[in-house]
Order: structure tokens, then C-alpha cells, then sequence
């Protein structure tokens, strides 16, 4: 399983939200540029930047701290935030992004999306499909639809999809313990997905259970700034499973 830390960036700082509210983000001191290094020597080879400007802008807006993530670290790098056309998706690879992660436009244009897993392939365009009471929401988390969480990711699933990062935003950032229910039942209904699960992770033992569920990587990012799962932590964890 992967350990897939996430820095998300508002007004260039590196902050956390807390159940999708942009009001409440806890802004935290450390260099995106420094925390991709450390994590690399710690034995993390992928983590996932999410341009929270971007994801509420409409389009990406820190496509310079990609550039100089990936110009300064080797570690790959999962790239989110707004990416709503072609030229988004072309610049996110050309600014360093090993793949890239989009959620609104698989909504309002799921046509468009499909296309994209056929242009680039399906190593490099993952789904996120992250939900609320069942429901998808989109554009930051800000907005509600009226798309059931497992018929939207069945329609991609049918045709292709290998990644999907499906967050449960009620337990983001809450510090609470991630949605077991959720994910065990994402992977019953497709079996050969990917999954990354996110959202809520307290601790190591979070991450074992989910490790047992199945599930294909755990995106993480409170539990690691506020000192709850530790560098040493993720070595050691990648070193058991490898």
C-alpha cells in the first residue's frame, strides 16, 4: 500500500482545512519545497498537492510551487486544484505533475474526463470522487450535486478507470478516524480499481487497518502537521509492507 502525504496550498502557505471549510484552514509554517524533501528521504516516493485556490477559483493558480516541487525533489507528484480543461491538464504535466487528479469536470463533463484517460492514459488521470451524506461535491468542496457517490464512479469504472481518490468530507481534517465503511465498500463493488482513501486518518493504526481493508494508497496530511504520525512513522510503515 502507499503512504501519500498531501500538501494543500491557500494564498501560497501550506494549510489544512477542516471538513472542506475555507474559513477555518490552520495555516502551517513549513516550505511545500522542504516537506517533498523530507518526505523523500523518509522513503515516500509520491504525495499529492492540492491547489485549494485553484480547486475554488476554477482553474489552477499554483502551478509555481509545482515547478519548483518537482524542479527540487524527485518524489512524484499528484497534482489537484481546478483542473477543468485540456490546456490545464497539459500545463499541470508540463509544471512537473507525474499525474493529475479531477474532480468537478468529471461531473459537468464527463465526456471531456473520459477523453483524458484516453489522451494521457490511465496511469496518469485519477478520479476524485469525494462525497458527503452519499453525494458528490464539487469545486472545492463548496458545491453540492445530486450525483450518488457509487453510480458517478460506476459510469468511469465501465469505462476504464484504473485511480480513484474518494475523500469523505465530513471527516476531513476532523481528526476523527477515516470512513472503514466507505472505502471497504468501494472496493467490494470495484475490485479492480485503485483506491486512495482520504480523510480523517488519526494515526499508524488507521493506516494498518486500511492497509487490511485493501485499499491501494492512504492520502494523509493533519495527522503528519500535527505530529500524530511521524517521518520515522512512515519509514518504518514503508519498509513493513515492502
Amino acid at each position: 500500500m502507499l503512504l501519500v502525504p498531501s500538501i494543500s496550498i491557500k494564498d501560497g502557505k501550506v494549510t489544512r482545512l477542516t471538513r472542506g471549510d475555507y474559513s477555518s484552514g490552520k495555516i502551517y509554517n513549513e516550505s511545500p519545497i522542504d516537506l517533498a524533501r523530507q518526505f523523500e528521504d523518509h522513503g515516500i516516493n509520491r504525495l499529492h498537492l492540492i491547489d485549494l485556490d485553484g480547486a475554488k477559483k476554477g482553474t489552477p493558480v499554483n502551478y509555481h510551487i509545482l515547478e519548483m516541487m518537482s524542479g527540487y525533489s524527485d518524489i512524484a507528484i499528484n497534482f489537484s486544484g481546478g483542473i477543468h480543461t485540456d490546456g490545464d491538464v497539459t500545463k499541470s504535466f508540463e509544471y512537473g505533475a507525474e499525474s493529475i487528479t479531477s474532480a468537478t469536470i468529471a461531473v459537468y463533463n464527463p465526456e471531456l474526463f473520459t477523453s483524458w484517460m484516453m489522451s494521457y492514459g490511465r496511469e496518469k488521470i485519477a478520479l476524485g470522487a469525494d462525497t458527503l451524506d452519499g453525494l458528490i461535491r464539487v469545486g472545492g468542496w463548496q458545491k453540492g450535486t445530486k450525483l450518488d457517490t457509487f453510480e458517478h464512479i460506476d459510469y468511469f469504472y465501465s469505462r476504464g478507470l484504473k485511480y480513484l481518490k474518494t475523500t469523505d468530507i465530513s471527516r476531513e481534517g476532523a481528526m476523527e478516524g477515516p470512513s472503514f465503511d466507505l472505502y471497504q465498500e468501494v472496493i467490494e463493488k470495484f475490485p479492480n480499481l485503485c483506491l486512495f482513501a482520504s480523510g480523517g486518518i488519526r494515526n499508524v493504526d488507521d493506516i494498518k487497518r486500511l492497509n487490511d481493508i485493501g485499499v491501494y494508497g492512504v492520502i494523509f496530511g493533519k495527522a503528519f502537521y500535527e505530529g500524530k504520525i511521524t517521518l520515522d512513522d512512515m519509514e518504518q510503515f514503508a519498509v513493513g509492507v515492502n
